[in-house]
């Protein structure tokens, strides 16, 4: 019993003999709670939601009337069993070639276009922090044509500047219920909650070919952005950038500014 008490008093005489050592130590305890509760809850939470793209050409749903007919599944188009497949934008090269990094999530986004897992492809990214000199999302749209992806079936989320924005745009300008993602991987579980926590039921893949030297730079800058993210769902911010609803059922060229 003794024991018992002498644990629970603990704090009690830490803080009487060393008060600043006290306040210190819980300041740094709930600093780390702080860091590793959102980091966990994302990472934890969403790695059943992470599909390899043999996974989810397995779960097209074929229109009835080409199994009926005996007819071989075309495999494209309203056949998908997602209404899009979304690109988070990364860096491009001064002469508008896209990042090694960018380049996996495009070849990702492109190979799942052409499997039949979604119609429509949305490239998110940042071109509002300096329109005149920096366009990551045209520039993907230009690499996606060049590889055989029709201009039309290509939409343009200029206001994608975080992946926030990207999640709530998503949501909110394109109407999206049902969603693959495609970014790497300790990037997707953050991108993932977010479109989860809009209500879009969402799935990501995984563009990983390469190990970049700078990686650990990125997880932990990736390690700050969970927490942002949370707060930023947790208060129901809006995304930087508002919008006029956007109809996939439309050209995409409509979201281009070269048109």
């Amino acid at each position: 019993m003794k024991g018992i008490v002498s644990v629970l008093t603990a704090p009690l005489r830490w803080l009487i003999k060393a008060p600043f050592r006290f306040v210190f130590g819980i300041f740094i305890l709930l600093a780390l709670l702080v860091v590793l509760v959102p980091n966990l809850v994302m990472v934890l939470g969403q790695r059943g939601n992470l599909r390899t793209v043999d996974e989810l050409v397995n779960e097209i749903v074929y229109p009835l009337e080409d199994i009926s007919a005996g007819q071989e599944p075309s495999g494209l188009g309203p056949s998908g069993t997602y209404e899009c497949i979304m690109v988070l934008g990364a860096a491009v090269r001064p002469d508008g070639t896209p990042s090694p990094m960018l380049q996996e999530r495009l070849d990702k986004g492109i190979e799942l276009y052409f499997a039949g897992v979604a119609p429509k492809i949305i490239m998110s990214g940042d071109n509002q922090s300096d329109r005149e000199t920096y366009n990551e999302v045209e520039n993907m749209r230009r690499y996606a044509i060049a590889q055989g992806v029709p201009s039309e079936d290509i939409f343009c989320d200029h206001a994608g500047i975080c992946t926030y924005d990207s999640a709530y745009r998503l949501y909110h300008v394109f109407s999206v219920q049902r969603a693959v993602v495609v970014s790497q991987e300790y990037h997707l579980y953050r991108a993932l909650y977010d479109c989860g926590n809009f209500g879009i039921d969402v799935a990501g893949v995984p563009a990983d070919r390469e190990e970049y030297p700078v990686k650990l730079v990125y997880r932990l800058r990736e390690a700050a952005a969970r927490v942002s993210d949370m707060w930023k769902i947790l208060s129901q911010q809006n995304a930087t950038y508002l919008s006029e609803p956007v109809s996939l059922d439309q050209s995409g060229d409509v979201t281009s500014w070269e048109y």
